[in-house]
């Protein structure tokens, strides 16, 4: 065994005891093909390493995070976390510890949110169950208790979404992670699983064009950036994520930019899509 392939190891661990507040051996022989024994071993020693992170440990039991716990060998990004919950074998070493060589990217602001807060919220999601947890937004700024039974997490590219049933609203809606305020408390089973939400379930066609005031060299080049089709760009979504895809490709259907070349794209098929758009 190679010292880099269970420094990785004891990074995933980390990660876990963090994110999730404990850390099991089966995890790390799904997330590393590694045998049982292997895995209790790696536990092990990241119990020596740092035994302040941990509670003690009950044998056959999983290996809880102390209210002490410090991350010892990565930095949190809650964005890294929320794709594991996602595809839990995609997740690399680099997306824990990274090291940049000759290639950079963008990093947007992170949007904060209480580890302890997000787990309750995925333990919701996983186990199909309501939960009560205070929430505010622009239009309500003032904290609000709100009982939902989410159904999928939504990574929009700018920020997280929750997507689930709204008992206060009685409909499926979205909710930003990072407006969830407080401490988050599961209720119990739902009867909602998502199965009836039409948003989700439904699938729409955006066809984008080049701004139409633009002359024809300048929609060539258009044309030739998106890889159109005879000068247009299908891109089909679910219903419920039309419009973050809108804002993704900078296509403003309420107000069209004075100026064509800070326009460029077009919503072709506006009426098809707009009741699917927030208003």
């Amino acid at each position: 065994m190679q010292k880099s392939e269970q420094q990785s190891r004891l990074r995933f661990i980390d990660f876990l005891l963090h994110w999730e507040g404990k850390a099991q051996n089966k995890q790390l022989v799904a997330q590393f093909g590694i045998s049982r024994q292997q895995a209790w071993q790696d536990l092990h020693q990241y119990a020596q390493l740092a035994p302040a992170n941990l509670l003690p440990h009950v044998q056959a039991k999983p290996y809880h995070a102390s209210p002490v716990f410090k991350p010892v060998d990565f930095t949190p990004n809650i964005d890294h976390y929320l794709s594991w919950v996602q595809q839990p074998h995609s997740l690399n070493d680099s997306l824990i510890h990274s090291d940049p060589t000759t290639s950079v990217s963008l990093e947007l602001p992170p949007r904060q949110v209480p580890a302890l807060l997000i787990r309750t919220l995925v333990q919701a999601l996983r186990q199909k169950q309501r939960v009560e947890v205070d929430y505010v937004s622009l239009t309500n700024p003032d904290r609000e208790g709100r009982i939902l039974t989410p159904h999928t997490l939504v990574n929009t590219g700018l920020r997280w979404h929750l997507r689930g049933w709204c008992e206060k609203h009685q409909q499926y809606r979205d909710f930003v992670l990072s407006r969830f305020r407080g401490e988050a408390e599961l209720l119990g089973p739902a009867e909602q699983t998502g199965s009836d939400d039409t948003g989700w379930h439904t699938e729409v066609t955006l066809i984008l064009v080049p701004d139409r005031r633009l002359n024809p060299e300048q929609q060539a080049v258009l044309e030739h950036d998106y890889q159109m089709q005879n000068g247009q760009l299908k891109l089909r979504c679910r219903a419920a994520l039309a419009q973050y895809l809108l804002q993704q490709m900078q296509v403003n259907v309420k107000t069209l930019d004075a100026i064509p070349e800070a326009q460029q794209l077009e919503l072709a098929n506006l009426n098809d899509v707009k009741p699917w758009l927030f208003s």
